[in-house]
């Protein structure tokens, strides 16, 4: 790498603390927040009450992780909510909207198989800006650009995109039409199509191009509708001439949800390439300033999405399966050997890139069984030298090619892309 800028991996006694995760994670302008489940820091147990009380408790852990780091919650981008029952959502929404006064970050929300500890209800993780940057870089006063457009659906609890720096965030998209507020008729082929439509419009009211797209995130009702979702989404990427001819797919991962919002049989969030920045940082500075796909033959391929695609000062890894690259199958074998080949597979890619598996700042991983945990966290600690990444984990019902487990994951990329230095 070129340069030397740091990670700054912080922990504070007034949130929860992890031995198989970090709190926070900043590198360059953003900080990760590995999920907060609703437990009292004090007691270590969860928090007495039902969803709106564990809500204010998850809430409640990322403000003094956030606050510990000098930074207030109106610094928060975006939000992911996994909820037990998608029927709590109003519950948690009238809770998570005390919290935000000034503005509402982007958000995703979806309802899960199952969360880490029995009795939670509700789990959160975020990215928080830090205009400070990581050591040697110097503090800047960047500004948020917080936007909504008529022509894409617009939530009373959230933000459709949220920019800063380089990087712009994109809420959970449903299958809604924006005139009349309905999901769209039709079975999940049109839900997709208007998902992504959605997704599109927000983009170009921002004048970016569909195919700064650097990572996307497709929430299936059911597994079995995947052809199906990449039937259409094929007719979404590539968008672009340069783009078909380069055959550039955003890195990707497809997770199966236990509910979404509104009974939706799909929903799709984006994180998108943001070249000229967010004030005071200039508009010529988006010159030559490129994603840099990159796929290799040490780990599994997709013909629909790209193994890693870096921009700026971040790496997005797609979720990898626990499939051996030169036999192209899931590995007959257990939790621990399936963890340890998603992970491998990860290794690869970020090798290949000529990073490790210590430039890691925030693993999400999917379980088939919840009671896998801690055998995943035992062998998760063997592929880092440091300290650990932040790290989202939820149980899900299903995940493709029957496997127990899926990661995917966000790494540092100090170099930059050009012209970055």
């Amino acid at each position: 790498m070129t340069n030397k800028i740091v990670k700054l991996s912080r922990n504070t006694e007034n949130a929860p603390q992890s031995a198989a995760s970090t709190q926070s994670v900043a590198f360059s302008h953003y900080n990760n927040i590995s999920a907060q489940l609703p437990v009292d820091a004090k007691t270590g147990e969860i928090v007495a009450g039902g969803v709106a009380e564990q809500a204010k408790q998850c809430l409640a852990n990322i403000k003094a992780i956030v606050e510990s780091t000098a930074h207030a919650m109106h610094d928060v981008v975006r939000i992911n909510v996994y909820l037990k029952n998608i029927s709590d959502l109003d519950a948690v929404n009238e809770v998570y909207a005390s919290f935000f006064q000034s503005y509402l970050p982007t958000q995703t929300v979806l309802a899960v198989a199952a969360l880490p500890m029995d009795g939670a209800l509700v789990q959160m993780d975020a990215a928080l800006s830090n205009g400070e940057g990581t050591p040697p870089q110097e503090a800047c006063p960047l500004v948020k650009l917080v936007r909504n457009t008529d022509t894409a659906p617009i939530s009373a609890v959230s933000t459709q995109s949220v920019a800063f720096s380089h990087y712009s965030h994109i809420s959970a998209q449903l299958p809604v039409e924006p005139k009349s507020g309905n999901i769209v008729a039709g079975g999940v082929k049109e839900q997709t199509k208007q998902c992504l439509a959605n997704l599109k419009a927000i983009l170009e009211s921002i004048t970016v191009p569909f195919d700064d797209i650097v990572k996307i995130n497709i929430h299936l009702k059911n597994l079995a509708d995947l052809d199906a979702v990449n039937e259409v989404y094929t007719t979404f990427f590539p968008d672009s001439s340069i783009a078909r001819t380069l055959a550039y797919f955003p890195a990707r991962s497809v997770v199966v949800a236990a509910g979404l919002p509104m009974d939706a049989l799909v929903q799709i969030d984006a994180t998108v390439s943001h070249g000229d920045g967010t004030p005071p940082q200039a508009v010529e500075d988006r010159h030559g300033l490129i994603i840099e796909p990159n796929n290799t033959d040490k780990a599994p391929k997709c013909p629909l999405a790209t193994q890693t695609v870096a921009f700026s000062h971040y790496n997005n890894i797609s979720a990898q399966l626990p499939i051996d690259a030169k036999v192209g199958k899931v590995v007959a074998v257990g939790i621990k050997e399936q963890a340890a080949q998603c992970l491998n597979n990860i290794k690869a890619i970020v090798e290949s890139i000529d990073h490790d598996m210590d430039d890691a700042v925030k693993l999400n991983i999917q379980l088939k069984d919840i009671a896998d945990l801690d055998a995943v966290n035992a062998v998760m600690k063997t592929f880092f030298k440091g300290e650990l990444p932040a790290t989202t984990i939820i149980g899900v019902s299903a995940i493709p090619m029957d496997a127990l487990v899926q990661i995917d994951a966000i790494f540092s990329n100090a170099e930059g892309t050009p012209p970055l230095v």
